[in-house]
């Protein structure tokens, strides 16, 4: 009880956080169709999210250095609150390119320095409850963004307004904190090369999960609109998929320790597969059934990319871990930029079932990655364990690096 006491403002922090920045994807979507945008247009806008969150990820240690943690949340939080209110005053989609790529950088910004806040202030004794507590506040944030579309009328002053107030108000519980801020910690080298050379297929995986996260996320709400679903049943549907998710990390963990990972990752893309085909032809079975379908994409795309972090830590060394993280993390980033665009142009020109078909394939591509990286090299004999990753900073791998070992 005294550990989460002691962390208490950084749990709420990353709530509002997700409440406020979490909720502009999906509410950009459903805004930009009312207000006219193409598809092409509001996928550019998902890509410009995570350019931006890749900026934030290798710039935020730096800033961090420079002004200190509190002063460089402030500035965060800032720029992403100007980025979501800036939205209604200029409402044209090359407009809203830059204030995404704010909203981003502020995302992967903020991450960074509550991890790095974390990271200094866990011992080795609290290290697993702190990790587990936040694990929890991630998602149950990322469930609440999701769900806060219900309420927001888009392509509205107000539901801007109301996101950037919770932008706003995550800034008073980490800055007023009476906690002393910590040392400032050297940020990690970004090295991809190494990830790949340590391992493709985990590289493969997590250039994938990204592809199919990012693709559902930003460009998700125009399948829902164009399938017939309301405003606050899109909300659902994003919810029902971040659940699924959520609902997969024990059992699929189990697995993972259980059993060779390269056998348990190739067998989730299958399933993965599956799922996009129960996507799209659940969007004739109506209301129940694209919920089901989209929790169960959650189930089983969602730990993809825990299972090939775990799978690159199985063939790296103890001081190898924080910059192999990193690494896995800018190859998520380049996966997420590039999907939103190829997702939103292959709806507008053939349909919306035709995003699922461009994340199948990706899939099927990971599948068959595996069967060959099963050939070339034999899975390491002393593994380590199954953590569930969140894909917020550079740094989390300085969190999860004892737990690993």
């Amino acid at each position: 009880m005294r550990l989460l006491v002691s962390f208490a403002a950084l749990f709420v922090s990353v709530v509002l956080l997700q409440l406020g920045l979490g909720g502009v994807a999906p509410l950009d979507a459903l805004s930009g169709d009312v207000l006219g945008f193409s598809a092409a247009e509001i996928g550019f806008l998902g890509s410009a999210h995570f350019l931006g969150f890749f900026i934030g990820c290798w710039w935020a240690p730096r800033l961090m250095g420079a002004v200190g943690h509190s002063r460089a949340f402030a500035a965060l939080t800032a720029a992403g609150t100007i980025g979501i209110l800036a939205h209604m005053m200029v409402p044209h989609p090359w407009a809203w390119v830059p204030m995404r790529m704010a909203i981003g950088v502020a995302v992967a910004g903020c991450y960074t320095i509550v991890e790095a806040w974390l990271q200094a202030k866990v011992t080795n004794a609290t290290r697993g409850r702190a990790m587990g507590v936040y694990r929890v506040v991630d998602i149950v944030g990322s469930l609440g963004a999701q769900l806060l579309i219900a309420v927001l009328e888009p392509a509205a002053y107000l539901s801007y307004n109301l996101l950037a107030l919770l932008c706003c108000a995550a800034l008073f519980p980490l800055v007023l904190t009476r906690a002393e801020a910590p040392e400032t910690g050297e940020a990690p080298r970004l090295r991809p090369l190494n990830a790949w050379r340590n391992s493709p297929l985990a590289v493969a995986g997590v250039v994938v999960s990204g592809i199919t996260g990012a693709a559902f996320r930003m460009v998700g709400p125009l399948y829902g609109l164009a399938v017939g679903l309301a405003a606050d049943r899109i909300a659902l549907f994003l919810a029902a998929y971040v659940l699924g998710g959520a609902v997969a990390q024990i059992p699929v963990g189990w697995l993972a320790d259980k059993f060779a990972r390269r056998s348990v990752l190739m067998w989730l893309s299958l399933a993965s597969t599956l799922a996009c085909a129960l996507t799209v032809f659940a969007a004739e079975a109506g209301v129940v059934g694209i919920f089901l379908a989209a929790a169960f994409f959650g189930f089983t795309t969602f730990p993809i990319y825990s299972v090939s972090a775990a799978h690159a830590h199985d063939f790296a060394r103890q001081d190898e871990r924080v910059e192999l993280s990193a690494a896995l993390m800018f190859f998520y980033a380049v996966g997420a930029i590039a999907s939103p665009v190829i997702a939103s142009l292959l709806i507008a020109a053939y349909g919306p079932a035709a995003m699922f078909v461009f994340i199948g394939a990706a899939h099927v591509a990971l599948v068959l990655f595996t069967l060959i990286r099963n050939r070339a090299r034999p899975a390491p004999t002393d593994r380590t364990r199954y953590t569930y990753v969140p894909r917020t900073s550079f740094l989390i791998g300085r969190l999860l690096r004892r737990g690993r070992d």
